[in-house]
Order: C-alpha cells, then sequence, then structure tokens
C-alpha cells in the first residue's frame, strides 16, 4: 500500500510570534481538508505528523535539549518540552478526530532511542498494524532519550526519514506557513518550484533557515532531509507549500502540484 505522509507545520497551526498559542481556525480547517480527500480516496493510506511551533520550540531553545541533557534543571527543560509537545499533540489529535478521521498518536518519547542524535530502536511494528487497519498514526517532533547525550529533540521530518526505511512513501506533503522554498527569504520574491539532487548545489546557500524560534533548523533543514529521502526512495515526490491557503493540502492530497516539488 502506498503511503502518503503529512506534516502540518508549527509554523502554521500555531503563532510562533506569541507563545502558547493555536491558530485554532486554521487546524480545524487543514484536519477537514484531509478528512475531504480521505472521505473521498478511501484508499488513501495517511501518516500524519506535526511540528511543535509557539509550544515546544520556546522551552527547548531556553534549556538548549537538542544538544543534550545532563544536569538537574536540564532534566526539568527536558520534561519541560515534553509537557509542551505533549500538550500541542492532543490539540492537534483532538482537532482531526473532530473532523472525523480514525488518528491514533504514537508519542516519539515513550519509544524511539537515539545515540548521537541518530535512531538505534524505534519499534514500527505498531504503526503498520494501524495503517493495515484503517488507523492513522499522528507522531510529533518530541523529546527523545539519547545513550550518549543523555536527551535530545527530533523533528518530525528526521522520524519521517527514518520511518521510510519500513512504511514506503509515495508522498510527502510539508504544509507550512510559506508558499514553498524561496531563494531569496525574506523578500520572498522568487520560489524554487523544482529542486533535485542535481540542482540542489545551485541553490544550497540561498535557502534560509526559520525567522522565528525553531531549534531543529527550518527550512533548509527540511529541504536536506526531504533531499536525502529522494535520493533514496524510488519515485518519492516531496511537496512543501503553504497551508494557510484554504484548499492547498486538498488540492495536494488529490496529486495537484503546489509549491516547491522535490524529486529526483
Amino acid at each position: 500500500m502506498q503511503t502518503t505522509y503529512i506534516k502540518l507545520g508549527g509554523s502554521i497551526i500555531t503563532d510562533k510570534r506569541t507563545p502558547h498559542t493555536v491558530q485554532t481556525e486554521v487546524l480545524e480547517r487543514l484536519a477537514n481538508e484531509i478528512q475531504r480527500a480521505h472521505q473521498e480516496n478511501p484508499g488513501l493510506s495517511l501518516v500524519i505528523g506535526h511540528g511543535s511551533g509557539s509550544f515546544a520550540h520556546i522551552p527547548a531553545e531556553k534549556y538548549r535539549t537538542i544538544h543534550g541533557v545532563a544536569t538537574k534543571d536540564q532534566w526539568s527543560g527536558f520534561v519541560e518540552v515534553w509537557r509542551e509537545a505533549r500538550e500541542l499533540n492532543q490539540v492537534v489529535a483532538d482537532a482531526l478526530l473532530d473532523a472525523g478521521l480514525p488518528i491514533l498518536a504514537f508519542p516519539p518519547s515513550a519509544s524511539v532511542l537515539t545515540k548521537s542524535r541518530k535512531i538505534i530502536s524505534w519499534d514500527l511494528t505498531p504503526l503498520e498494524h494501524a495503517i493495515r487497519n484503517g488507523i492513522i498514526p499522528l507522531i510529533n517532533g518530541d523529546v527523545i532519550f539519547d545513550m550518549e547525550l543523555g536527551g535530545t529533540i527530533l523533528s518530525t521530518e528526521e522520524l519521517f526519514n527514518f520511518m521510510t526505511k519500513r512504511i514506503k512513501p509515495e508522498r510527502i506533503l510539508l504544509a507550512g506557513l510559506e508558499r514553498g522554498v524561496w531563494q531569496d527569504y525574506p523578500k520572498c520574491t522568487q520560489l524554487l518550484h523544482h529542486i533535485t539532487p542535481d540542482n540542489y548545489a545551485r541553490y544550497a546557500d540561498l535557502i534560509q533557515g526559520s525567522s522565528e524560534t525553531d531549534v531543529t533548523g527550518g527550512m533548509s533543514e527540511k529541504v536536506a532531509d526531504m533531499l536525502s529521502l529522494v535520493s533514496k526512495i524510488p519515485g518519492l515526490e516531496v511537496m512543501i507549500f503553504s497551508g494557510k491557503e484554504p484548499g492547498n493540502l486538498f488540492n495536494a492530497l488529490s496529486g495537484q502540484p503546489i509549491g516547491t516539488r522535490i524529486s529526483q
């Protein structure tokens, strides 16, 4: 079964300029767009992930959790980041469930183990069983126990990357705030319509990170992660586009080209 991965970016489901703020109307609309696409194509197999936006990114930056956890204060920060990520995850799960989607959350903090930020253990069998039985797994960027660093953070894209070893995606849809990948951010006048492993070197220095707090790297890191995947998975197509515009996510799920496409 071909599977589509969707990421609801933290920049679109929260207001990253204001701590602890959900964009409720946007989140509900995105959930309804997914439900509409799922209803029109019952065979559509999905995995949904989301970013942390104005929730976990703020304490994560304060405690520098991604770089390691050792002191009592840092472990308190680790728990605070988890609590913020968990709270937003429940909000997202509720919105998707209320839209009529069969969602089941799989918190990475409870099952993923890393060493120097590389996943060394994550049993994906429960996620595979969920998908085979018509349930949509929901994951999120989260705190992770690490064999060398004590603790760290993995982004949704990093988790997606590992998942593809067992759950092969046909498409990965990244719905965020921007219309796609800009080569002149923050002016945002020149959109990159197609990025490939062959042409990436021409644009790499032009692709910026994030204008808001994003401890996992922002746009430049997302593009690098997705290029790594399309190089490994034949036929994989990634689309980075704005979820702010109504209908974009539904259209992307329906196969229409939107924003920036990353492929071979």
